[in-house]
């Protein structure tokens, strides 16, 4: 295999691990599906833009169905949880905005509030549990995780003055975000499911 050929081909196993196993690190679904191919540690290894490429051809491939309807529930408990957030500015980031989420998926919500603690107050008045879980940013202040109809939902909370920064995936692109009026466009074109 050349070059291209083979970051193709460790983009296509990893996506294969993101999508059936529920890697959600990146980094690590490369690493391990380069392990898995046989090759050496200082392979040149696909960035996230072309495992990202080849996860919505597996996708669209093997499950087609079942990623259009996962889709939309995730949109639809993002937006309801954005509703009830609202006063905390919130966007919704991450792979299901993106629509590469995969059967174990977590949903990324960010807010921006001048305290954390005002967070976990208004969450506890409103009777929601939450734990804590480890900010994989050190700009975050803090992530509260929250269950919700079996899916996870990670409350990435920043300091206000961080709304106005570009946030930036590992790999340099811009990291898209929405707010709620555009979740909510994007769950009206999301597939409706089969009603009887």
């Amino acid at each position: 295999m050349n070059k291209a050929q083979q970051r193709k081909r460790i983009a296509s196993v990893a996506a294969r691990l993101v999508a059936e196993h529920g890697i959600g690190d990146y980094a690590l679904a490369k690493r391990k599906a380069a392990h898995g191919l046989g090759l050496p540690e200082d392979t040149q290894l696909p960035d996230n833009a072309e495992l990202e490429m080849e996860l919505s051809t597996y996708q669209r491939l093997f499950h087609a169905d079942e990623h259009t309807e996962r889709i939309a529930d995730l949109l639809r408990i993002a937006s309801e949880t954005m509703l009830i957030m609202q006063k905390f500015n919130p966007y919704l980031t991450g792979s299901v905005l993106d629509g590469t989420a995969g059967r174990y998926a977590e949903i990324d919500i960010q807010l921006y509030t001048d305290s954390a603690k005002d967070v976990e107050i208004y969450l506890l008045n409103q009777r929601i549990s939450y734990e804590h879980s480890t900010p994989r940013s050190e700009r975050a202040e803090a992530v509260l995780t929250i269950h919700n109809e079996g899916s996870v939902v990670n409350l990435i909370v920043y300091p206000t003055k961080e709304e106005r920064v570009t946030l930036k995936t590992h790999d340099g692109r811009v990291r898209r975000r929405a707010r709620l009026d555009a979740v909510n466009r994007l769950l009206l074109t999301s597939t409706p499911r089969d009603t009887p």
